[in-house]
């Protein structure tokens, strides 16, 4: 078990050896997470487990948990979302192999020569994680826009909408 994170790692190796990678890393470490959050500030705990399955298939376990702050679409008010990914990545080397994954897994492609970049797959899935239009789950919409709290209640059960026809076709 390893703390720090290597830049690059041959996933096959660390695949045949069981290597695990657990630890933490600021937010700021994450570039292109940084596009996406209003503030780059906290941490990522991560671990990532290689290994094979019991039908062979080699992946990489990823978890990661960060409290994210992230700008509310309906109030452009700054809010902090929890992420928790647990993921288990198939490794691949070419895209037709991703059938023969089963299911649970997600396809992680590899060049030929089995390079990974640890933050870069860390920072795939917490992008992924993110939702397309954060929403604060705490905000409620203002009582000039939703209007006053009122019972709303059911119409009045009317006759059969048909019974007026009928009659017609009677005359």
């Amino acid at each position: 078990m390893s703390v720090t994170l290597p830049s690059s790692v041959d996933a096959w190796r660390e695949v045949r050896a069981r290597r695990s990678f657990q630890g933490f890393l600021p937010v700021s470490a994450f570039h292109r997470l940084n596009e996406v959050v209003a503030s780059p500030e906290g941490d990522v705990t991560y671990e990532l487990d290689f290994g094979r399955d019991d039908l062979g298939i080699a992946y990489v376990a990823v978890r990661a948990n960060a409290s994210l702050m992230l700008v509310c679409q309906r109030s452009l008010e700054p809010f902090v979302l929890p992420v928790a990914i647990d993921a288990r990545l198939g490794l691949i080397v070419e895209e037709r192999e991703e059938a023969s994954l089963p299911s649970g897994y997600e396809p992680l492609l590899l060049e030929q020569d089995g390079k990974l970049d640890p933050l870069a797959t860390i920072e795939d899935e917490l992008l992924l994680a993110l939702p397309l239009v954060p929403v604060n789950p705490d905000y409620e919409l203002p009582e000039e826009i939703t209007g006053p709290d009122e019972e709303i209640t059911p119409p009045e059960p009317s006759d059969n909408p048909f019974a007026a026809l009928r009659e017609l076709m009677k005359k």
